[in-house]
């Protein structure tokens, strides 16, 4: 639970106490490559932190999945617009890789605020750089082309290529995999 505890340091200190009750309140999952962490329209229940492994995001809209973000190591994983209110998902979260996550349900999560000092303010810090990386990636999607949206992507996640096939990459960059080969190889030029 090192990279959770180091993890959530980031936003608040977090001494032997808090990480007694991050513990009590957090467990550990396994999920196989291509198991749901949440399906489309069902509610998001868990917030998780993966600690070894890849998810990728998505929707499906007129029988096409479409991707629009992947999450790795020491990062949470959660769709919030479901988990906040306790709605029906929109949305779909799967494991590319056989991956080790520690989950927290949406009641203990409400308990770990309560529960542990500064919670809250953890709560807040981590829904607000959320929020912040969420604008970020629609701001992108409407005003980068794609090869800037591919080249923000391998910085973001550079070891991304070597673990996922590119139509996952394309779909997440918001082109075919064809228009994906020529952007790559134009890069590859300068």
């Amino acid at each position: 639970m090192e990279a959770l505890f180091n993890s959530i340091a980031y936003f608040i200190p977090v001494g032997e106490a808090e990480k007694e009750i991050i513990s009590t309140f957090f467990t550990e999952k396994q999920l196989k490559k291509g198991e749901p962490f949440l399906e489309e329209g069902k509610v998001c229940r868990h917030v998780g932190f993966i600690v070894k492994g890849l998810m990728r995001y998505y929707l499906t809209q007129d029988g096409e999945e479409k991707t629009f973000y992947f999450a790795k190591e020491n990062e949470f994983v959660s769709n919030y617009e479901s988990f906040v209110p306790q709605v029906p998902s929109l949305k779909s979260i799967e494991a590319l890789e056989d991956t080790t996550v520690y989950v927290i349900s949406y009641d203990n999560l409400n308990r770990l605020y309560s529960t542990m000092a500064n919670g809250e303010r953890m709560g807040r810090l981590i829904i607000e750089r959320v929020f912040v990386e969420a604008l970020q990636n629609l701001n992108s999607f409407y005003s980068d082309t794609p090869e800037q949206r591919y080249e923000k992507l391998l910085l973001a996640h550079p070891d991304l290529q070597q673990r996922i096939p590119q139509y996952y990459i394309a779909s997440c960059v918001g082109v075919k995999p064809q228009s994906l080969s020529r952007i790559r190889k134009r890069l590859s030029l300068h």
